[in-house]
């Protein structure tokens, strides 16, 4: 086990020492799981001591400036006896990002998080997983059962959304209080001047994965010639071979490959929208992060977009390549569009990471009694 500290930094007396579990963060790029690990990270950090879990020294570089700890990876099979590090720290709260923390041992309140119930429905792994790890991912998504032993092995378990917590309830996935830890856009994020007519462009960002239902929106582009259709993320050579076939004849689809934040922002402050037809999230990060910037953004019409998307958004059936090129042409309206941008910046205030990291403090004050 390996420790530092960032150089110069004080280090404050008399406040929650939290240790973070930032082992789930990628190493070049942010997927969703990592980019809300080091963003609730950087928000605790000025309310409480706070010391980062990594596994690569290489996460560091997408992480916030804070404490941190070397130890096995969460896929190593010393996972089962990482409370022996982890009891070495004197933490006040231990919180994990995700439910699969090793908890045999420990002597500190436990935080876990559940996001979503996605694989329930849909259980195909993320590609990124080792081989063995995806066979056990399908076998634990056959059934509740072992969900439920995860998640009372802890002491609070979190979640980032209503929709997800009333899946959980309604599941009855543990006996554990259930808080919610919500997601929320990055940092202070400037609006476009919604006076400004957008150019005549779409962005979606996310994955590739059947249950995003990419295939409806390429499908869709064939009424919006006029129009062009950035599919932003990283792609496998298989799956944009897959999806290319799909492109409607005089249609304008770009692969991006994926982009740098940079890159991502500037596209989102002068395209039409942001649109996803996806049928399961657990919260849908890109649509805050699209209307923080007053980006309107199209939508399927699910559960969870609509808690997050308030009035702000424009939904339409998931399946519906026709309804998803309406509403994008009536964002072609000047009032309209300004409209929606000005409502979208309206609607992306009300997450806030303050807000999620103040939830955890008041979460480690009653664990700690």
């Amino acid at each position: 086990m390996s420790q530092a500290t960032p150089s110069g930094q004080p280090q404050p007396q008399g406040r929650p020492k939290i240790v973070m579990d930032a082992r789930f963060t990628r190493m070049d790029h942010h997927d969703g799981i990592s980019r809300y690990g080091a963003s609730l990270m950087a928000a605790v950090a000025p309310y409480a001591d706070v010391t980062m879990l990594i596994h690569d020294e290489r996460q560091l570089a997408l992480l916030p400036d804070l404490p941190w700890v070397k130890i096995n990876s969460p896929l190593s099979p010393m996972e089962l006896f990482v409370a022996r590090h982890v009891n070495k720290l004197g933490a006040e709260l231990v919180f994990c990002p995700m439910q699969t923390m090793g908890s045999w041992g420990r002597k500190y309140p436990l935080v876990l998080t559940l996001h979503d119930l996605i694989y329930y429905e849909h259980p195909a792994p993320p590609g990124f997983l080792p081989a063995p790890v995806r066979v056990l991912w399908r076998l634990y998504h056959k059934a509740y059962w072992p969900q439920r032993v995860l998640l009372n092995r802890a002491d609070t378990v979190a979640t980032i959304s209503q929709t997800t917590l009333g899946l959980m309830r309604r599941h009855r996935l543990t006996k554990r209080p259930i808080r919610i830890v919500g997601n929320a856009p990055q940092g202070s994020r400037t609006p476009r001047d919604a006076s400004v007519a957008p150019e005549k462009s779409l962005a979606y960002m996310g994955s590739f994965m059947p249950y995003k239902n990419v295939e409806t929106l390429i499908r869709g582009m064939a009424t919006l010639p006029d129009f062009t259709l950035n599919l932003l993320s990283r792609i496998t050579p298989e799956r944009r071979a897959e999806l290319e076939v799909l492109v409607p004849a005089g249609a304008s689809v770009v692969f991006h490959n994926g982009v740098t934040d940079a890159e991502y922002d500037e596209l989102l402050l002068r395209t039409t929208a942001l649109v996803t037809l996806s049928k399961a999230e657990g919260y849908g990060l890109p649509l805050v992060e699209a209307m923080a910037l007053g980006t309107p953004v199209v939508v399927a019409d699910t559960e969870i977009f609509r808690e997050v998307g308030g009035t702000a958004a424009q939904y339409v059936p998931a399946d519906s390549p026709e309804a998803f090129a309406a509403a994008v042409r009536a964002l072609e309206s000047p009032a309209d569009w300004a409209a929606r941008s000005t409502a979208s910046v309206s609607q992306a205030a009300t997450f806030s990471w303050d807000d999620s990291a103040r939830e955890l403090l008041a979460i480690a004050r009653e664990l700690r009694g």
